[in-house]
């Protein structure tokens, strides 16, 4: 599991931008592996492309989940370490997925165009009256009007939602999922907004429809489709379990994770989380004494080996790491992540006679995923010892770039192309980065 800081201000659905911007990433090739495999049906029912759909898991012990521009589905980590079974979690996908199908990012200036044009409206008479002496009456006009644009816009939005209700259930019974999973997040929501003090009894000042209110819509849909009472497939949910101890182990604090997996329980994700909560809590020898129980399980298993050979590089033990992620590589060979981290392991080892082989590793890592910027730093160090200083730059410039560091994509993407040749695919890549860090620069100065 890594952690990745979200850096750019997100253009979201239905939620304030400061909040998701404060939020962290968090990657880990199992669970983006499982969320392709779990959607896929979904996507496809959607008429969508699953190449273009990604699904990203946010540090968040809330339960919720949200699009964003483009096909982008943030999936809140509190979601699944509350969902009981993989069901649940496919109902939140299917219903996310209607947004994109339905054009939301798209059609969100529907909603407030109108709106905007209430507020500009009430301020043009407000003005008339402050001008002809009516300053109170003005200022009533204002509110009056601000109000009603909101109001317009709400009732939009929960319009928008309604339909993505209806759209997510169709998703779910093209493909033959219970519906069970939606309505059981539905009141998992009506809980948690419950605990939170949030009104259920004025739907109209909120973004969404009540939870009570979708249920009851939802619910006589769901039971007249013939998948109703099909359970979840075990062999998916069976994944999912495994995810959920695994993040459990990962967000939650030790003696939490203790509490839910205690040593009693054997089971794959109980063996996960207790491997998490002992290497977080600096007890590597307990943490490997489980990472040992789940490579006996699995010998073959990559997402087993990747552990067990993070655990041992993360204790300093780099020698033994290294043939433990080479099997976890020759076991999944298109996963970029487990290629980056064997490539770690490599570049950690200072041994001259591995940096041919991390570097290829690397290369493939970035071909199959461009997004990692540690992966780019660890090419960068591999540029850097060979004396390739311009390669290395530009490395820096690509890690800069994704970690949303403006200033120092710009200043290592201008030292990549002072030393690189001039119409080469690495001088073209290296003068797109720096022109697009040099615009990020120009508008935070004009903002200021």
């Amino acid at each position: 599991m890594r952690v990745i800081r979200l850096l750019m201000a997100l253009c979201l659905v239905l939620l304030p931008v400061s909040r998701a911007a404060a939020q962290s990433i968090l990657r880990d090739a199992e669970t983006e592996a499982f969320f392709r495999d779990i959607s896929r049906d979904l996507v496809v029912a959607a008429g969508l492309d699953p190449r273009n759909v990604q699904f990203i898991l946010v540090g968040d012990p809330s339960i919720n989940a949200f699009v964003t521009g483009g096909q982008n589905v943030f999936i809140h980590s509190g979601l699944i370490t509350s969902a009981d079974n993989v069901n649940e979690l496919q109902g939140v996908i299917a219903h996310e997925i209607g947004h994109i199908a339905g054009g939301h990012n798209v059609r969100f200036g529907e909603g407030a165009g109108p709106a905007t044009k209430i507020s500009l409206l009430s301020l043009v008479v407000a003005a008339a009256a402050v001008a002809a002496g009516a300053g109170e009456a003005g200022m009533a006009i204002l509110g009056l009007g601000t109000a009603a644009a909101q109001g317009k816009f709400l009732a939009f939005t929960r319009d928008q939602e309604s339909r993505t209700d209806q759209a997510g259930a169709k998703f779910l019974g093209t493909v033959g999922l219970s519906g069970k999973g939606s309505i059981a997040f539905f009141r998992r929501l009506q809980a948690q907004e419950f605990r939170l003090a949030i009104p259920q009894n004025n739907e109209y000042a909120r973004t969404h429809p009540l939870s009570s209110t979708r249920v009851a819509n939802l619910e006589a849909v769901y039971k007249a489709d013939p998948a109703w009472n099909t359970p979840p497939d075990p062999a998916l949910d069976k994944r999912f379990q495994r995810i959920k101890g695994k993040l459990i182990g990962f967000v939650e604090e030790p003696p939490r994770v203790m509490q839910v997996y205690p040593e009693s329980d054997q089971s794959v994700a109980a063996h996960y989380a207790r491997a998490y909560a002992w290497h977080r809590s600096g007890f590597p020898e307990a943490a490997m004494a489980e990472t040992t129980k789940l490579v006996a399980l699995g010998p073959a298993d990559p997402y087993f080996l990747e552990l067990d050979g993070q655990i041992l590089l993360e204790s300093g033990k780099v020698d033994a790491a290294i043939p433990v992620l080479r099997r976890a590589v020759a076991q999944a060979p298109r996963e970029p992540m487990i290629m980056t981290l064997l490539g770690h392991a490599l570049v950690t080892s200072e041994d001259p006679a591995l940096a041919g082989e991390a570097e290829t590793l690397l290369k493939r890592a970035v071909a199959l995923d461009r997004e990692n910027p540690f992966t780019w730093y660890q090419l960068g160090v591999i540029y850097d010892r060979r004396g390739d200083k311009p390669r290395a730059a530009l490395a820096s410039a690509e890690r800069f770039s994704l970690e949303g560091n403006a200033p120092g994509a710009a200043a290592n993407a201008r030292m990549a192309r002072a030393g690189l040749a001039a119409g080469t695919p690495d001088y073209i890549r290296a003068d797109d980065i720096y022109l697009v860090a040099g615009d990020a620069l120009d508008k935070k100065k004009k903002r200021r």
